[in-house]
């Protein structure tokens, strides 16, 4: 029993908790892994057979790591517990019982790609649209139909899921769903979905084989259980309802997978579900400093669905934390490689001591960029490098043959994406046409009429003619104007976009992020040559990635939030702090939604453990426009106290920052003091913003006639507040001024509608 000893009084009782429902709030980095451990060995050490004890988990690592701890308390036992994913774990028991179920024992199990291929099949059998009944779009559909419990016979009777297909355009889903399960069920196969879905399906159809696993697992166990969703929600309450041994353990402040059919309700209801349970609360933080514990605190309390606790750190008070403000994503990537730059050589860190945060994947972009101009080695966690993804080779591939057509491997990549009747069949025939006649490849696609026959070659002369115009092209347009007009015309934006299944949104976005560096870089005003074919050459260079020839290499990790879940690291700079981007624009339309961004934000900001850096930019581009950025609503809900700025960073272009950054850049204690908390004990603690201090115009402001307006004057705005103008352009009535606003950066506004006083 020395394994009890080193536990405090709260991980001790939920570990000796042995009989009964047990909820286990575990707060970030408060040992979670450690009780869980310590209650299975606790079972085992206390007389529970192994086999009788159930452990489900969401990953496989958490698994391995979990069954080597338990091994080493209580030895080679630990072998027989039930223990691995919800999916591991049925998938088991349905090899033991698939034939009640019309399956042979050794189904096959197909991946997401075999899903998608059968669906692909099946959508070209029925002649459908491939691009209103996208593979990847009928994939997530039968997936959320399956993780609701829905067959496909319930599917096509729901007379509102009806409704809704039909008036999105799709009233074939039903049928594709109905083909698609028996297809599977013909070929002996189960798709991942199915390994939860068809487990429903057996312990309610087959009372005799509920009755056989409740009582073979007499005590069961669920980690995250915040992230099961209303399929694994069943399962559990079923083989739990004989002996409700059951023990959850999780964290409410940490869900942030409701787009994979998470479901918070089921550990905010597990009260509910079990009247009797024992709950503790694992509240003091072994991983944070006492500021990065405070923080989190501060911006979790506003949301109202949650499990109230009260989590705490004994650790040192560490730095505060640093809010940084960038003029450009591109000088958000530039401070923060710069900043870790620093803190590597000043504090002997590791690259490996260091963690980049983004909400989205396109981010990455500015961010690796940076650090390779600064010889920062880098690794992309749970994801590929930017330049890798297949959507930007794909666009890159476009570039790369309008500019030398005798790429082959560009060729082969995007002659028939996107689709355009140039099969495996007639690329073969190209290749063998070349080789036979001595001629380069190109040569047969520009005069394919020759080489070719029948409708193949009116199809590669086609393609042939468009490689051609995009030449042209290529040599009379600046880089972003050609990229754009190559992205639209080859199709390969409009396929993307009419994908609006995650996956597609994801990729629409991360091209969308391409050619804002491409934009970028044809107004840099440091290089002469701005065409397109230079930024290839520097795209070349850059896509030579050598970090990923070395997994174990000591790299600074770049990663979504998501993915950051479960990992911790000394260092983390979250980036990106901007509305409509976090919070995501798309989770604007519910309190629901919002609490989930926030809950995101939670996650990433307890990663730290010594240090937390959070960044923002007053500007992006967009759809190859630069637009404005308002900092994210949730850097307001942090109490300033715990907040150091950096307003000090200055833009690339503007020789005025440099002269005016002492007078202009805000310093915490400009700050009022932090209000008292709110009486009401469910409010949230009222903080004061650090991003919310409104203007108070001057007594008496009044508008000034803006017509001798000229660059240098300082200005007021009744909400933007003092500025200089740096640029006047257009003519009257419509001048555009671009002004830089002490406290909220650069904004261009039309001078009719201003409302500008002149101060000097």
């Amino acid at each position: 029993m020395d394994y009890l000893q080193g536990l405090n009084p709260e991980q001790r009782g939920a570990v000796v908790q042995l009989k009964g429902p047990v909820m286990i709030i575990a707060g970030a980095g408060s040992g979670k892994t450690r009780v869980i451990t310590y209650r299975v060995a606790h079972l085992i050490n206390s007389g529970v057979d192994a086999f009788n004890i159930l452990v489900l988990t969401f990953t496989n690592k958490a698994a391995k790591e979990m069954r080597e701890r338990i091994t080493h308390v209580v030895g080679p036992e630990a072998k027989n517990i039930w223990m691995g994913t919800f999916h591991s774990v049925f998938a088991k028991i349905l090899r033991v019982e698939a034939e009640k179920l019309g399956y042979p024992n050794n189904f096959t199990i197909y991946d997401t790609d075999d899903s998608k291929s059968v669906l692909r099949a099946i959508l070209k059998e029925m002649n459908l649209d491939d691009k209103l009944y996208s593979a990847n779009f009928v994939y997530n559909r039968i997936s959320a139909a399956k993780n609701n419990l829905i067959s496909w016979m319930e599917y096509a009777k729901n007379e509102q899921i009806q409704a809704d297909d039909h008036s999105s355009g799709r009233p074939f889903l039903a049928k594709i769903y109905e083909t698609y399960a028996q297809r599977c069920y013909k070929a002996g196969a189960m798709d991942f979905d199915d390994l939860l879905f068809k487990t429903n399906e057996l312990l309610k159809s087959y009372p005799d084989v509920l009755n056989k696993y409740q009582h073979k697992f007499r005590y069961i166990m669920v980690d995250e259980y915040q992230d099961t969703n209303f399929s694994q929600y069943l399962i559990v309450k079923k083989l739990a309802a004989v002996t409700e041994n059951i023990c959850v353990v999780g964290d409410d402040a940490q869900s942030i997978y409701a787009f994979r059919g998470a479901n918070i309700q089921n550990i905010l209801n597990f009260e509910k579900d079990y009247p009797d349970v024992k709950v503790f609360k694992l509240e003091q933080n072994y991983r944070s400093t006492q500021n990065i514990v405070n923080i989190a605190n501060s911006i979790i309390a506003n949301n109202k669905e949650q499990l109230k606790k009260n989590v705490f750190s004994e650790n040192e008070v560490g730095d505060r934390i640093k809010v940084m403000r960038a003029f450009s994503d591109n000088e958000e990537g530039k401070i923060v490689a710069e900043a870790i730059m620093q803190d590597r050589s000043t504090k002997g860190l590791k690259w490996g001591d260091f963690a980049i945060l983004y909400r989205t994947n396109a981010q990455s972009r500015a961010m690796e960029e940076a650090l390779r101009k600064m010889g920062t080695p880098y690794k992309i966690y749970g994801g590929l490098s930017f330049y890798q993804r297949k959507e930007i080779k794909d666009l890159i591939a476009y570039f790369r043959l309008t500019f030398n057509p005798n790429d082959e491997v560009a060729m082969k990549r995007v002659i028939n994406y996107p689709k355009r009747g140039i099969g495996d069949t007639s690329v073969d025939r190209i290749i063998i046409a070349a080789d036979q006649h001595q001629v380069t490849q190109w040569d047969v696609i520009t005069n394919a009429q020759l080489y070719m026959d029948g409708r193949s070659a009116g199809a590669v002369a086609t393609f042939g003619t468009l490689i051609q115009s995009f030449q042209v092209i290529g040599k009379n347009m600046s880089a972003y104007d050609a990229a754009l007009h190559i992205a639209q015309h080859s199709g390969l934006l409009k396929d993307l976009y009419e994908d609006k299944s995650v996956e597609g949104l994801n990729r629409y976005e991360n091209i969308q992020e391409l050619l804002n560096g491409i934009k970028e870089f044809s107004e840099r005003e440091d290089i002469e040559e701005k065409g397109l074919d230079v930024f290839m050459q520097d795209i070349a260079l850059l896509t030579n990635d050598d970090n990923d020839k070395n997994p174990d290499a000591d790299t600074v990790s770049l990663m979504t939030i998501h993915s950051s879940k479960g990992l911790e690291f000394p260092q983390v700079y979250v980036v990106g702090l901007e509305e409509n981007l976090f919070p995501s624009q798309m989770s604007l339309n519910s309190r629901s939604d919002l609490e989930e961004e926030r809950r995101l934000f939670y996650v990433a900001v307890t990663r730290a453990k010594t240090k937390l850096t959070i960044s923002y930019a007053t500007s992006r581009f967009k759809f190859g426009t630069l637009i404005n950025c308002e900092p994210s609503r949730f850097l307001d809900e942090i109490d300033a106290k715990y907040i150091e700025l950096d307003f000090t960073a200055k833009p690339a272009a503007s020789s005025f920052f440099e002269n005016e950054r002492t007078a202009w850049s805000r310093k915490p204690d400009t700050f009022s003091k932090p209000k008292a908390p709110a009486t009401s004990p469910s409010a949230p603690p009222k903080t004061t913003s650090i991003l919310a201090k409104a203007h108070v115009p001057t007594p008496g402001f009044a508008p000034s006639d803006t017509s001798k307006l000229q660059t240098g004057m300082e200005v007021e705005h009744e909400r933007f507040g003092f500025g200089k103008v740096l640029q006047l352009e257009g003519n009257k009535p419509d001048i555009k001024a671009t002004i830089f606003f002490k406290e909220i950066g650069q904004k261009q506004l039309l001078l009719k509608f201003a409302k500008l006083r002149i101060v000097n």
